[in-house]
């Protein structure tokens, strides 16, 4: 009896198998396969970073193989200037609310200095290429992904610095930012420690 009880479960067995075997390739016929993705644009971010010039240097190549055009960006955050009082004229009071030229100054001072950098990126790795740069203001995260979209991006390429721990939990991670809410691709070109350029 206990060999006939074992014949038929292994029978059962054997035919749950078949209808499982037959399911999954039921399955894996149906799925419709990935199409071909075509990067034409790829937008890339930098900043001062030996680690974004690392991803730079990758994302032109990758550039040059695909036949894509590149923009690159360069996020200014917002920097808080204490506000200085202001003399009103009219009646010699001091008041708050003015255009501090100190600040003002500043915002000129980064706008140059984010010119600088994206026209010695483009020049440094741009040579024959289509190159658009973009200098935003705000989240860099977020712009980062609002410039993707303006370009009409199909990949973002970025450099990683690698953070971790305490850092990290304050900073946070703006290529794990970007990864989270792009929806399109984001590549994070990470830099090892043995490859670090001066």
């Amino acid at each position: 009896m206990l060999y006939e009880l074992s014949s038929c479960l292994l029978a059962l067995v054997s035919v749950a198998l078949k209808n499982i075997s037959r399911f999954v390739c039921y399955k894996v016929r149906t799925i419709k396969p990935l199409k071909y993705m075509d990067i034409t644009k790829i937008l890339i971010g930098v900043d001062e970073s030996k680690y974004a010039g690392h991803a730079a240097a990758y994302g032109f190549g990758l550039a040059r193989k695909l036949n894509a055009a590149v923009a690159i960006v360069n996020i200014i955050e917002p920097v808080i200037a204490p506000v200085s009082p202001m003399n009103d004229t009219t009646f010699g009071l001091p008041f708050e609310g003015g255009a501090d030229v100190t600040a003002m100054d500043m915002v000129t001072a980064q706008n140059q200095s984010a010119d600088t950098l994206l026209n010695r990126i483009a020049k440094q790795y741009g040579e024959g290429l289509q190159v658009t740069q973009y200098t935003d203001h705000g989240s860099t995260s977020e712009s980062i992904i609002n410039c993707a979209a303006q370009f009409n991006a199909s990949m973002i390429v970025l450099g990683t610095h690698h953070r971790s721990g305490f850092d990290r939990l304050l900073m946070g991670s703006v290529a794990e930012e970007v990864v989270r809410n792009s929806d399109i691709p984001v590549l994070v070109v990470p830099l090892k420690e043995d490859n670090k350029e001066d």
